[in-house]
């Protein structure tokens, strides 16, 4: 055994006897008392550490790494989306990164197989629907516009569909310890504080607006129309003067449409609620905290009514979800925290503006007048629809083509635009409206027990659908929230490990 391993310095003849001469030095080691010389001891340990580019080229390295494990598509698609919609994607995201997820699964269905959840069939069976419907797309319904309508706003639409038809089934046969459901969760979460984020910022800088990349490369002719125009120009808010007696900004920031800032607002709390403030530690419950409560002011602002009911119909649902899994104390603090908000907003400034948006209908007979005329139009055609939305022949105020300053709701409003259940029935018939709700309701009924927050905020996520169906058009963010869920909930339900390989 060495004498480093007994505790000595060196070779006996090198130790240093009491009363003794100093050691001399190595010969391989030439003495140098110059303490300013590089290769002193003393200039050594006054050396930098490594080079700071270095550190950052590592901390870089391990954070994609991290963010290409396996289920990555699904975490840059909804937590990257504030960055999609600035560059000018929008909704067509959802196409750029189904791309590498319908490559994922071609590749599973080659070495193990791809699963399909149960009632996939009623899915399937819509989009056979869709796709035959566009042989009917160039045909004037009664009481339409000739010429409204067209085959590319029918194909678009039915992309989306075949683009989340991808996203279904990637998560669900993505195994949980590849893309645990908590790492979706606060995926989503984070959106929901962009959203309320974006929501700030509505309110704050109501013309803030700039030229997307996509905007740019673009041609003039496509991109200076409206409809592409809010696709890909992003803007902070929607003004409106006709809604209340003065000037209001309505935040839709980072979404083309103020009614789709709501829609996913409210999809997108619960999951919040589940995985930052529940599951979440530390500064994740301070950030979920405080994107709640600078959420208040442009929920009002919105002037979303269906919103405003439909987070009612949240807080009941959780509720409801917090008796059945036994936290009854849970439950009474909820019921607490939201009479504390009521009481809050009914002395705030606020409820001015929710009185003034109550007193002012505006919008109630045109949505009116549209839904009537979806559902002429699919009674007409019940089995397959149109193919895709017609403008109607006047409007509910006036006959007269086109609007005005005098008649802003006068002109040739388009069927379908106020609500998803109007859009499938003038698009896809009342069989095909069937097949749509069919396939929701029945994953709904299948995850009822859900009971956890993750799984909770899962189930809200397609009962949700069932309510704002009628007012918003769910293509094509919310549409992919529920998604989402559905293929939470199919991966979790028991015997699915044992069906495809998917572990809890």
């Amino acid at each position: 055994m060495g004498a480093a391993a007994q505790g000595g310095t060196g070779p006996p003849s090198e130790v240093r006897r009491p009363g003794g001469p100093e050691n001399p030095p190595s010969p391989s080691t030439p003495p140098n008392p110059n303490p300013t010389d590089p290769e002193s001891p003393a200039s050594r340990s006054r050396r930098p550490g490594p080079f700071p580019g270095r550190a950052l080229g590592r901390l870089l390295k391990s954070a994609l790494e991290r963010s290409t494990r396996p289920g990555w598509p699904v975490v840059w698609l909804f937590a990257g989306y504030p960055l999609w919609w600035a560059l000018g994607l929008g909704p067509f995201a959802f196409w750029a990164f189904a791309a590498p997820m319908a490559v994922e699964l071609a590749r599973r269905h080659r070495t193990q197989g791809v699963r399909l959840p149960p009632g996939f069939g009623l899915w399937a069976l819509f989009l056979l629907w869709a796709t035959a419907g566009l042989a009917l797309v160039g045909m004037v319904p009664e009481g339409t516009l000739p010429g409204s309508g067209g085959l590319l706003g029918a194909l678009v639409r039915l992309g989306h569909y075949l683009a989340l038809t991808v996203l279904l089934l990637y998560i669900g046969n993505t195994g949980r310890e590849h893309l645990s459901d908590l790492r979706i969760a606060r995926a989503l979460g984070w959106l929901f504080v962009a959203t309320a984020a974006g929501g700030l910022l509505g309110l704050a800088a109501p013309y803030f607006a700039f030229t997307s990349p996509m905007e740019v490369l673009l041609p003039a002719g496509i991109a200076s129309d409206s409809y592409v125009q809010a696709l890909i120009h992003p803007a902070s808010s929607q003004i409106m003067n006709d809604v209340l007696a003065y000037e209001t900004p309505r935040p839709k920031a980072p979404w083309a449409y103020t009614n789709t800032w709501g829609n996913m607002l409210s999809l997108l709390l619960p999951w919040l609620a589940a995985a930052w403030l529940i599951a979440g530690r530390g500064w994740h419950r301070w950030a979920a905290a405080a994107a709640l409560a600078a959420s208040a002011a442009p929920i009002v602002y919105s002037l979303n009514r269906a919103l405003w009911a439909g987070l009612a119909l949240t807080a009941v649902l959780a509720l409801v979800q917090l008796v059945r899994s036994g936290r009854a104390a849970a439950a009474l603090s909820g019921v607490l925290a939201v009479a504390a908000l009521c009481a809050v907003l009914a002395a705030s400034p606020l409820m001015e503006v929710v009185r003034d948006r109550l007193d002012s209908p505006h919008s109630d007979d045109g949505r009116t007048a549209t839904s009537l005329a979806a559902v002429d139009a699919a009674s007409q055609s019940p089995v397959l629809g149109w193919g895709t939305t017609r403008d109607m022949l006047g409007s509910s105020e006036s006959i007269a083509i086109g609007s005005s300053p005098e008649c802003p709701g006068c002109g040739n409003h388009t069927i379908g635009n106020n609500g998803q259940f109007w859009l499938t029935l003038i698009a896809n018939g009342w069989v095909g409206t069937g097949l749509f709700t069919a396939f929701f309701a029945v994953a709904a009924w299948r995850h009822r027990r859900e009971r956890d927050a993750v799984g909770s905020a899962a189930l809200l996520s397609v009962l949700l659908l069932f309510w704002y169906m009628f007012f918003y058009v769910a293509l094509t963010a919310p549409l992919a929230v529920t998604m989402a869920g559905i293929a939470l909930l199919w991966r979790r339900a028991p015997g699915a490990a044992a069906a495809g390989g998917v572990t809890r």
